[in-house]
């Protein structure tokens, strides 16, 4: 899916509100235990925290650069579908004739096997994204509460809410559905009977050698694209990287209230020592610099808790990115994509009862 507008702060603040509420109670701690029960030794030394940090910030900058990569490289595989789609339908225009036929057909009777094949190749695209779209045990973004409470509201995945029998029944016959139901990959069932089809009519005379083999070279394409987008679907992102970044982001977090509590505490005592050497005289200011002093180590909350939300925050975009098929608002929108695809090459063919595109649910395409 495929959020088509910027998606403003306030929604991601909104997106990770639980745990920005959760970032101040951690920053909270420690600093009314230091100042308010006065336990003067509750703190560390922010080196070792900003070591940790930086290692952090690393490991997360690899890890968001391997999601975005699945991500890009799923985008190319359905734009070279798309592509694809295109030169098949207009081989199967072009080269599917009477020319070389040893009975020929009437107009209609070609078009008809047109029709036939270019529906058959939406059927393909339809079982593909039904697969894309079956859940794994890792992908679990969309299975979060706070996920399907966001979606429940704001967008809906098709392919949850159609089964598969009845997305493809408008573009197979009958018996075709039920031999390629039957079998555990859909997809490849269907370039299979698409296949023997061409050889249906080579026989026919419909399609001479050059040209059956040009077609097969586009099936054999599709199954390439196929296979590349079963790969990133069926392997997922290294669970000992992501388990081990997101381990290391919660020590950092726990951790760095400490090191910034410390730091604070150290500029707040320099207000003091400025008082105390001017304090034979009087005035606001004096007073002013008494209460920022004495007070400032409490302003580590909030840097605290943003520090802590900047890193926990793109910890969640990669982890998001990671599946481009799930079925999140950042997804691949390969619904949309298909439908599109289909609109293109029906419309090559003149053919007629054409669908409409989806529609846009909160700026969201699927």
């Amino acid at each position: 899916m495929y959020i088509h507008k910027v998606f403003p702060l306030t929604g991601m603040i909104i997106w990770t509100k639980k745990y920005i509420l959760l970032f101040i109670l951690i920053s909270a701690v420690p600093i009314f235990l230091f100042d308010v029960l006065e336990w003067k030794w509750l703190h560390l030394p922010w080196l070792p925290i900003g070591l940790l940090g930086t290692a952090v910030a690393f490991i997360q900058g690899f890890k968001n650069n391997a999601s975005y990569d699945r991500l890009w490289e799923a985008r190319k595989i359905w734009g070279g579908i798309v592509n694809a789609s295109r030169t098949w339908t207009i081989m199967v225009k072009d080269f599917i004739t009477n020319e070389h036929a040893k009975t020929k057909r009437s107009d209609e009777e070609i078009h008809e096997i047109h029709k036939e094949l270019v529906h058959r190749h939406v059927a393909w695209m339809t079982a593909l994204r039904y697969q894309m779209r079956q859940s794994k045990t890792w992908e679990t973004t969309i299975k979060k509460r706070n996920n399907q409470r966001y979606r429940e509201k704001n967008y809906e995945i098709p392919e949850l809410n159609t089964p598969i029998e009845e997305a493809i029944s408008p573009y197979i016959s009958e018996e075709e559905k039920s031999e390629v139901l039957a079998k555990g990959n859909w997809a490849s069932q269907l370039l299979g009977v698409q296949s023997r089809r061409l050889k249906d009519l080579k026989k026919e005379g419909l399609i001479e050698d050059f040209r059956h083999m040009e077609l097969a070279n586009v099936l054999k394409e599709f199954y390439t694209l196929q296979g590349k987008s079963e790969r990133i679907k069926n392997f997922p992102y290294p669970r000992q990287f992501a388990t081990l970044n997101q381990y290391f982001i919660w020590i950092f977090i726990l951790l760095l209230p400490f090191g910034v509590m410390n730091a604070f505490d150290q500029i707040g005592q320099t207000f003091l020592a400025d008082f105390l050497d001017h304090e034979h005289e009087a005035g606001i200011f004096h007073e002013m610099f008494d209460f920022i002093g004495r007070n400032f180590v409490w302003l580590s909350i909030p840097f605290s808790a943003l520090i802590s939300w900047v890193f926990f925050t793109l910890e969640m975009i990669g982890e998001v990115s990671e599946n481009p098929f799930e079925g999140s608002p950042n997804d691949v929108p390969i619904t949309d994509l298909t439908r599109g695809i289909e609109i293109d090459i029906r419309q090559l063919i003149n053919d007629t009862g054409i669908p409409g595109k989806y529609e846009w649910r909160n700026g969201i395409v699927m």
